[in-house]
C-alpha cells in the first residue's frame, strides 16, 4: 500500500485513540459525534472523552458549539461523565441537559456570592446533583477582598452556605480567580455548628487570621486528612492567649 493511500480509518482503533487524545476532548466530540459513522460514533465516546468536560470559554467554545452539545451530545452521553469544569453563566444550561447520574466532580469558574444565591437552592431543578453527588468541588471565586466588604457577613453568606448544601463533600478547594485575593474566611467568632461536616477529608483555603485556622481543626471537621490553608494575618492565637492565662 502506498503511503498516500493511507486514510485516517485505516488505522486501528487503538492508534487512533492516541491521536485523537491530542486533542481537545470538546473538539473531539463536537467534529466527530453523530456524523454518519459508526465506528468514530462508537470511538469518541470512550471514557477518555467523556469522563471529563471542560466547557470554560476559549476562543473553541462559541455559542454554537455549546448549544449543540445541550442539545444533541450531552443527552446522549451524560450517563459517562464524572467530572464537569465549567462557568457560572453556563451551569444552568448544562446541568439541564441530561441526568449525569455519575458526576461527583464539579470544577467551577467564576464562582462568588451572587453565584451562592442563585444556585444553591433547594428548588433548583439539579439541585439532587449539588447536595447527593458532589464529593470533590473546586471554586475560581471572583470576588475581591477589599475594605468595604465584611468577612463576617460574607462568611455567613458565602462559605455557610456551600458547607450546608454539599451534603456529601469531601474534597473543597477554592482558589482565586484573578491576582486579586478572595475574602477570607472569618470564623472564630461563629459556634462550631457552622461550616461542619461529616465527610469533608481534604481543604484548601484561605482564612483571616490563625485563630480561623485553629477553629478548623476544633473537631467541626472530623474525618479531615488534608489541610493546606494560607493565613492572611499572624497573630498571637485567641486559644493561645487563653492558655497563657490558664
Amino acid at each position: 500500500m502506498n503511503q498516500s493511500d493511507i486514510h485516517l480509518l485505516d488505522l486501528p482503533n487503538e492508534i487512533l485513540i492516541i491521536i485523537l487524545k491530542k486533542l481537545n476532548n470538546i473538539d473531539v466530540l463536537y467534529s466527530l459525534f453523530e456524523i454518519n459513522n459508526e465506528r468514530l460514533d462508537i470511538l469518541v465516546q470512550d471514557s477518555v472523552f467523556t469522563k471529563i468536560l471542560n466547557f470554560v470559554r476559549t476562543s473553541s467554545i462559541t455559542n454554537d458549539k455549546l448549544n449543540r452539545f445541550c442539545t444533541t451530545i450531552l443527552p446522549q452521553i451524560h450517563h459517562s461523565i464524572k467530572k464537569l469544569i465549567l462557568e457560572t453563566t453556563s451551569i444552568e444550561r448544562i446541568l439541564l441537559a441530561g441526568d449525569f447520574p455519575y458526576l461527583t466532580s464539579l470544577e467551577l469558574v467564576n464562582f462568588g456570592k451572587d453565584t451562592v444565591f442563585r444556585y444553591l437552592k433547594d428548588d433548583s431543578f439539579y439541585q439532587h446533583i449539588f447536595k447527593h453527588q458532589i464529593t470533590d468541588l473546586i471554586l475560581h471565586n471572583n470576588d475581591e477582598c477589599t475594605y468595604e466588604i465584611s468577612l463576617k457577613t460574607y462568611a455567613r453568606n458565602f462559605y455557610a452556605p456551600i458547607m450546608a448544601f454539599f451534603e456529601n463533600l469531601k474534597h473543597l478547594t477554592i482558589v482565586s480567580s484573578s491576582v486579586y485575593e478572595y475574602p477570607f474566611l472569618l470564623l472564630h467568632n461563629f459556634p462550631p455548628t457552622i461550616y461542619f461536616s461529616t465527610t469533608l477529608t481534604v481543604l484548601n483555603i484561605n482564612v483571616f487570621v490563625f485563630d480561623d485556622c485553629l477553629c478548623l481543626l476544633d473537631g467541626r471537621l472530623n474525618q479531615l486528612t488534608t489541610f493546606n490553608v494560607q493565613i492572611h494575618f499572624i497573630t498571637s492565637p485567641i486559644y493561645m492567649r487563653y492558655n497563657m492565662v490558664s
